[in-house]
């Protein structure tokens, strides 16, 4: 087995249960290590550190899987991980209020870089960094024999994996014909989810407790609802009482999904607007024609995937926030995210202070958000927690 010999002083993230080890932190590596193999991770000195696997053409060279040195990283390791993450979700998850939802999330489930949603009698698999790839065959047997979902699909299709030096892959892995799409439930309403063109895995299930949320402050008020992708905000706000929705995106193939959506849960229609296009020119469109909402949703796509874009994104998210607030009614109500995992959660209120300010209005958050439970955040590791959301009153 290959030792990982880390630079004098570099340990300190390590020795804090960090589960990540940059190229910049490693000394030598003795011995042959290849692709998601295990390598020991060692100080200068010899000690033992971790074991962790190992991807070369990665900046981030190492994940760890334990720091216990008496672990023996085999399909016996695998199946506890596995097995204890599915079971905490039972506590996190009843059955009853949905049956879409993360069953593995990466590393705050001891398994950097896999991912697992089941959707229904569905898994959807993402197999993102070198670690997981290595020991695919055997995660995704043992995922099968531990939840009893024999329909499996692969959504290894993200950019991700190119930094990792692994090629792109997407595909059924097991189970029966592939639907078009998967019916599921979540607080008493149904979606559809198209597991294989869908954005992530399919469907944005982080947002499920936001979603509910959003029920709260919905009734009676006019939504505005934007990167609306297939409308599951707009569904919860007409559920719930509102007066009406406009939903815009980009892709009209969501908006047509939206519109499902609405009919599958007996919606009124007359209440549901669709809009394609960007959303950018739409909200200055909106504010020039002088629109006014008493409900703004904004759930945008990652605009910093890593520190090194946080500049350019919070321009972005400055100036989608400042037109948002000059759109609301006094009393309004402005649901507003990021999940860009470079953009922490204090820059990102800041930046929702600064759009208040610049629009000239007077706002204070009433209620902060994050992802869904059954996404949780390891305390070794605060990267975990990417989705940021405010609630903010005008």
């Amino acid at each position: 087995m290959a030792n990982l010999i880390l630079k004098p002083g570099r340990e300190k993230s390590v020795l804090h249960r960090h589960p990540w080890i940059f190229s910049g932190a490693i000394d030598r590596v003795t011995g042959e290590a290849g692709v998601g193999e295990t390598v020991q991770v060692c100080t200068q000195q010899g000690k033992f550190l971790a074991w962790a696997a190992y991807s070369p053409a990665s900046q981030i060279r190492a994940r760890i899987w334990s720091w216990e040195e008496g672990a023996v990283i085999d399909e016996r390791f695998f199946a506890n991980r596995l097995k204890h993450a599915v079971e905490r979700r039972k506590d996190l998850v009843r059955e009853e209020e949905s049956n879409a939802y993360r069953l593995i999330h990466g590393e705050s489930d001891g398994i950097p870089g896999l991912v697992v949603d089941r959707y229904a009698d569905w898994m959807v698999v993402q197999v993102l960094s070198a670690g997981p790839e290595h020991w695919r065959e055997v995660v995704l047997s043992l995922l099968r024999d531990i939840t009893g979902i024999q329909n499996v699909y692969e959504r290894s299709d993200v950019d991700v994996r190119e930094l990792e030096g692994l090629p792109l892959r997407s595909g059924l892995v097991h189970g029966n014909l592939l639907p078009d799409t998967v019916q599921i439930h979540e607080h008493g309403l149904q979606y559809q989810v198209d597991i294989v063109q869908g954005h992530k895995t399919g469907f944005y299930i982080d947002q499920r407790v936001n979603r509910l949320r959003l029920q709260a402050y919905a009734r009676n008020r006019e939504m505005l609802n934007c990167f609306s992708y297939t409308g599951a905000f707009a569904v919860n706000a007409l559920h719930a009482g509102g007066k009406s929705a406009l939903s815009v995106d980009s892709s009209g193939e969501a908006l047509e999904r939206g519109k499902e959506h609405i009919r599958l849960n007996h919606l009124p229609e007359d209440r549901a607007d669709w809009l394609e296009g960007d959303v950018f020119q739409v909200l200055r469109a909106l504010r020039d024609r002088g629109r006014s909402f008493d409900l703004i949703v904004l759930d945008p796509p990652k605009f910093a995937p890593t520190a090194a874009q946080v500049e350019r994104a919070a321009r972005g998210y400055k100036d989608i926030n400042l037109l948002a607030f000059k759109l609301l009614r006094p009393g309004g109500i402005l649901f507003t995210f990021s999940c860009s995992g470079g953009v922490q959660a204090d820059l990102f209120q800041k930046i929702v202070a600064g759009a208040a300010f610049d629009a000239g209005v007077e706002a204070r958050v009433v209620e902060t958000m994050r992802q869904s439970p059954d996404h949780p955040v390891a305390l070794n590791f605060p990267e975990g927690a990417y989705l940021k959301g405010l609630v903010c009153q005008v």
